[in-house]
């Protein structure tokens, strides 16, 4: 990758995060900030970076504290260029917000009460963009593992059009502190590095983390939905009947 795309993605997700940093909390030494040196190396040297930019040009942070997966589902469904609703504010332009992604659709999944009050699972992220025209695989961490993670996300990432959400622990990976949900943006083989897109990009800038750090914070149970295990959700266009 050209050293101009390279200070190109760092310079997006630095647009996407200023003024925030000031108040992000420190980061763990096992995890490396996108925008620090050792980060752009990452980047500049993945081998699965398609999810990036989409990504970067659709990145938003969560509007509250539970809506971590909301955030991360329209930014997907916007970078997937899935038909939005129509936003009286933006007319005629239609596109995916935090307020117009829930409907009475995905209430059955997830009434937005309880999603206000406890976030969603990984099941229900799941639920949720099945009501749009999309392909959705949940895995569970506990039916997976650390090979089989690495392998299919790191495929997804590589292809157009293909992207993945983790549900992970925070506290397992040394950040503060529940579960959490965010897109992944990119693979370095080399350094074997998931690049997480936080949508809590007030508390938390983009990170690195290694595949075996990531897949041990999914591989935890979750009170809410029946003490399952978090784990990833693979996303691709619905396929053409």
């Amino acid at each position: 990758m050209s050293k101009l795309r390279v200070a190109y993605a760092t310079l997006i997700v630095a647009l996407c995060v200023a003024g925030a940093n000031a108040d992000t909390l420190p980061l763990p030494d096992n995890l490396t900030g996108f925008s620090t040196h050792d980060g752009e190396v990452y980047f500049g040297e993945s081998d699965a970076r398609e999810a990036y930019f989409p990504l970067a040009d659709n990145f938003l942070t969560q509007k509250t504290q539970s809506y971590c997966g909301v955030a991360s589902i329209v930014m997907v469904l916007n970078a997937l260029g899935v038909p939005g609703p129509a936003v009286p504010e933006y007319e005629p332009y239609r596109t995916f917000t935090q307020d117009n992604v829930l409907d009475q659709r995905t209430d059955a999944v997830l009434p937005r009460e309880t999603l206000a009050r406890q976030g969603m699972t990984l099941d229900q992220i799941g639920g949720i963009l099945a009501t749009e025209p999309v392909k959705a695989e949940v895995h569970h961490a506990s039916d997976s593992s650390v090979e089989e993670f690495r392998k299919l996300a790191s495929a997804y990432l590589g292809e157009p059009g293909h992207f993945v959400i983790v549900n992970y622990l925070r506290k397992a990976l040394g950040e503060q502190i529940g579960g959490h949900i965010s897109p992944l943006a990119a693979y370095d083989g080399k350094a074997d590095r998931f690049l997480i897109l936080d949508v809590a990009r007030y508390k938390y800038p983009p990170v690195w983390v290694k595949t075996v750090d990531i897949f041990a914070a999914m591989n935890t149970p979750d009170a809410a939905n029946d003490n399952r295990t978090r784990g990833f959700v693979l996303v691709t266009a619905a396929p053409v009947q």
